[in-house]
């Protein structure tokens, strides 16, 4: 069985919404390199484990965590988009968004299917390696200290699931190193309190670490030590906006403030003459 929590398993802000970073943070929830494929991946080994149950609980463990990820991204992308309609409504005075740029660098979809929110799909963006690379490179590609706050988190988190693999390859009898990978972006910017922290999502919090490889001793990269932790949310519930006016959703969830204008109306206002 899974439970959820309603509060965020790492706070996520945002200071400046930008919806073509939110294009962009698209790549790592639903791309070849996101966490819905490595959450998947890891549930369903889980699943079809047949060896010691150590490692059905590892996978099951880090499977439920990249869950926690997605909906740290997906709260992202939708505090990013939060900002679209003032944002456009600027822009696009005298240009044509879906000429120029393709809405100013924003995904179209991110208006006409998803209601300004995460969707669970890539954002068509050809890219070189796994998760660490990707979450480096977006890193690089924003300012906002909150989404370099959030993509910190989820380096860290990575570059701790790299030791862990390769302590189960240990533990299974080989060895490898050179962890984690790109090992250029400097661990200063990492989240210290979960560098070498095995997380364990199990409902019944146990207090004693399993007797494996990744819950105790020298990391395998040799910069730190293991340490086993419940898994615990420290991100506080997500406080979205309310719809967007001329998104047409439910009476019901239009709560709060009502623009003048919703982000669908800016466009048509562009388009139509």
């Amino acid at each position: 069985m899974f439970y959820h929590d309603n509060n965020l398993q790492y706070k996520v802000r945002v200071e400046k919404p930008n919806p073509a970073f939110a294009k962009l943070l698209q790549q790592a929830i639903g791309g070849i390199e996101g966490e819905i494929r490595v959450c998947l991946q890891y549930l369903f080994q889980a699943w079809g484990n047949r060896g010691p149950n150590k490692y059905r609980d590892m996978l099951l463990d880090t499977g439920t965590e990249e869950m926690a990820h997605i909906e740290m991204l997906c709260t992202a992308v939708a505090l990013n988009l939060e900002g679209a309609t003032h944002e456009l409504k600027d822009k696009i005075a005298g240009e044509n968004p879906i000429v120029s740029n393709i809405l100013g660098g924003m995904d179209p979809r991110h208006v006409i299917s998803s209601g300004l929110a995460a969707m669970a799909v890539d954002a068509n963006v050809m890219a070189e390696s796994t998760g660490r690379v990707l979450a480096t490179r977006l890193y690089g590609l924003t300012d906002d200290p909150g989404m370099k706050d959030l993509l910190s988190f989820l380096i860290t988190r990575d570059a701790m699931h790299q030791n862990q693999w390769l302590a189960v390859l240990e533990d299974l009898g080989g060895v490898q190193a050179n962890v984690p990978i790109p090992n250029t972006f400097p661990m200063a910017d990492h989240v210290t309190a979960f560098d070498y922290a095995f997380v364990s999502t199990n409902i019944e919090k146990p207090t004693v670490a399993p007797d494996a490889r990744w819950a105790s001793g020298p990391s395998i990269d040799g910069k730190g030590q293991f340490r086993y932790v419940a898994a615990e949310p420290f991100g506080g519930e997500p406080q979205l906006g309310p719809p967007d006016v001329k998104g047409f959703a439910q009476e019901q969830q239009m709560t709060g403030a009502v623009a003048d204008k919703g982000i669908i109306e800016n466009i048509k206002d562009t388009l139509l003459p």
